[in-house]
């Protein structure tokens, strides 16, 4: 049973000493300058305007959500047009279900005003 698992421990205590190895080389070499600026907290280029901890709209997140949702299901269609051939009827078949399935959703989100930038 053991010997099912080494390889993996094995792979695990090289990993971590690796990263001790590589931190400790980083701490020994580096310049230990750290003046208020460095460590400052940086997101932008200059000081929030207001409490960072504030609530985001949920229409923010919604259409967040919207873009990944679209953008990944058009990344189906690159491989599907690279293999056309090879799918044949049944391969537009499926597509063309797809299609409506995502014409659909995306009238669905238009109807109830996700997409409405207000």
């Amino acid at each position: 049973m053991l010997a099912n698992y080494l390889p993996i421990l094995i792979f695990v205590i090289v990993a971590a000493g690796l990263g001790v190895v590589l931190l400790g080389i980083g701490f020994v070499l580096g310049r230990g300058q750290k003046d208020q600026e460095k460590l400052s907290a940086y997101e932008c280029g200059f000081e929030a305007f207001e409490d960072t901890r504030n609530r985001f709209d949920v229409r923010y997140y919604l259409v967040a959500i919207l873009f990944i949702l679209f953008d990944l299901e058009l990344a189906f269609f690159v491989p599907w047009a690279v293999s056309l051939d090879a799918v044949g009827l049944f391969g537009i078949g499926a597509m063309g279900v797809f299609l409506a399935l995502l014409v659909v959703g995306f009238i669905y989100e238009w109807k109830k005003g996700a997409l409405e930038w207000d």
